[in-house]
């Protein structure tokens, strides 16, 4: 290093000597501050923002399938002819109570009056017990044309605590007929000489169990008694008794086996003066069955062993259906056989004006079927069925050669029927009901009668129910059927002329608890004869309150 570096650097060290000596020469009495001229402020970097464009989203034209499998609800019975009334009147009201109880009256021109009760008590839901009352007179254009009928009941239900459900009721009835279809007409009778009056005393009991035992066991048993008599002066009496055990045991979820023993007992008697006649009519049957079920199969085979007065038959109890997995189709075989109890009371709920039987046979019934039956579309439901039946010992009925007014009652060895029976539905819900039905009676061998007197060969019946409005409500019927063969004096066949009756009414609710309701019958005024010189009334029209309440 040169001497011009050396002295450069002593020059620049005594500076700076030279200065920290000046700053430790300042006064040092003054306070230390500090001074800030700005205030630190962080912010964020702003964040890049995503940017969604808004575009509309495709529109899907593929029509989606949608598949339900609801069960078809049909009903299992074997049908039986409806009873044909001389008059179509519609008792019921068209909708559900809302109340327990009711009283129910009104007036016309062919029934004065009308009158019909119900109440109810119990807690709902272990007891349950009804009773009921009914009246109505009816008195038509010709002379002594008329009828009426009284009737009390009364029905209970208990549930115990041990899984069983207690059943029961008790009525009385009395119903007044008229023998006017007599000829000539210019016949002179007093009012006691034509009234028929038949009176009923009926009671029932059965009990079940509401769930399977342990064992597998269902059991069903019930005994019903009836005392059925009328006002002739020969005075007609006949008890009913009838005792039925069922009893089904299940194996798993496909198998069971029916047992069941059935003792149908039948006295009858007339007393005349210084004599009496009674006749017994008595039925017994052991049913043996085994059933198979599946979701697609259901098989019934079995025997029923009879003995009827004595006289023993093997009736068969074959059944089958085969239903698709929509349940929409079903398809029914069968061949079964079943007997219609000879009785005083069961001829009279057939035939009103019928004369004391002058004795008592039970017929019996062998039928094979064919039929489908199933529903569409959820609304429609369908059944048909072709079976060829065969009656013995049928009951008909035949006008007495006297005066035709009132009717024997005879028994035609055997009848072969080739039978044909359709229905149709169309419901919604509980707002709209339309069914029909149609029954064809072929009657291909009569043995020992010209005809099968007094039995309808064609028929067609239609009914409508219709919930027009939230308090509105609206039904009719429709009723066609072929006349029925009957018996002159002569011995000779005639064929009644055919028979239409159409009925309509409605129902609608005026304030809470009050109801008015309207009832045409026989609109047309058709006066058909159902049974031969037994004129029906002609168009009458029926109307009344309805009211009905709860008790506090």
């Amino acid at each position: 290093m040169n001497n011009k570096s050396v002295l450069k650097v002593v020059a620049m060290g005594a500076c700076f000597w030279g200065t920290a000596l000046a700053v430790q020469a300042q006064d040092t009495t003054k306070r230390k501050t500090i001074d800030i001229t700005s205030t630190f402020k962080p912010v964020l970097r702003e964040a890049a923002k995503i940017n969604f464009n808004a575009a509309p989203p495709v529109a899907d034209t593929s029509r989606p399938v949608l598949n339900y499998n609801i069960p078809v609800q049909n009903l299992y019975f074997t049908y039986q002819p409806a009873e044909l009334k001389p008059v179509a009147l519609q008792m019921d009201s068209l909708r559900n109570w809302l109340y327990n109880n009711y009283i129910k009256v009104g007036i016309g021109n062919v029934h004065q009056p009308y009158i019909k009760a119900g109440f109810s008590f119990g807690n709902g839901e272990n007891s349950y017990f009804n009773v009921f009352a009914n009246y109505y007179n009816s008195k038509g254009d010709k002379p002594f044309q008329k009828n009426s009928l009284a009737s009390v009941g009364a029905a209970g239900t208990y549930k115990t605590s041990k899984n069983l459900e207690w059943n029961g009721t008790l009525g009385f009835s009395s119903n007044d007929y008229y023998l006017y279809g007599y000829k000539p007409e210019t016949l002179e009778f007093s009012k006691s000489d034509l009234r028929q009056r038949f009176q009923t005393i009926e009671a029932k009991v059965h009990f079940r169990n509401l769930e399977p035992t342990e064992f597998g066991l269902n059991y069903h048993p019930s005994l019903r008694v009836s005392v059925f008599g009328d006002n002739h002066s020969a005075k007609g009496r006949e008890s009913n008794t009838v005792l039925n055990l069922p009893l089904e045991k299940t194996f798993g979820d496909e198998f069971a086996f029916k047992l069941g023993v059935t003792a149908d007992l039948t006295n009858y008697s007339v007393n005349t003066p210084g004599k009496k006649y009674t006749d017994n009519n008595n039925l017994y049957q052991v049913g043996a069955a085994v059933l198979y079920k599946t979701p697609n199969l259901y098989i019934h085979g079995g025997a029923l062993p009879t003995w009827q007065n004595k006289k023993f038959n093997l009736l068969p109890n074959l059944m089958a259906d085969i239903t698709t997995n929509d349940k929409q189709l079903t398809l029914q075989l069968g061949y079964i056989g079943y007997f219609l109890k000879g009785s005083y009371q069961r001829f009279a709920s057939l035939n009103s004006w019928i004369a004391q039987p002058d004795s008592l046979m039970n017929t019996r019934v062998s039928e094979m079927y064919f039929g489908l039956k199933g529903s569409l579309a959820g609304h429609f439901s369908y059944s048909a069925k072709l079976g060829l039946q065969k009656y013995r010992d049928m009951n008909l009925f035949v006008n007495d050669t006297t005066d035709g007014k009132t009717f024997l009652t005879i028994y035609e060895p055997q009848i072969n029927v080739v039978n044909l029976h359709t229905e149709v539905g169309y419901l919604i819900g509980e707002k709209f009901n339309a069914t029909a039905g149609f029954n064809l009676n072929w009657f291909t061998k009569v043995e020992r009668e010209m005809k099968a007197w007094g039995m309808i060969p064609i028929e067609l019946n239609v009914g409508l129910r219709w919930q027009m409005l939230k308090d509105l409500w609206f039904h009719s019927d429709l009723w066609v059927w072929d006349g029925a063969q009957y018996r002159t004096k002569t011995g000779d066949a005639h064929k009644s002329p055919a028979g239409f009756d159409v009925n309509a009414g409605a129902e609608f609710r005026i304030t809470k608890n009050f109801n008015l309701w309207l009832q045409m019958n026989n609109i047309l005024n058709n006066k058909y004869e159902r049974w031969n010189q037994y004129e029906v009334f002609g168009f009458n029209i029926l109307g009344g309150i309805t009211y009905s309440f709860n008790q506090r």
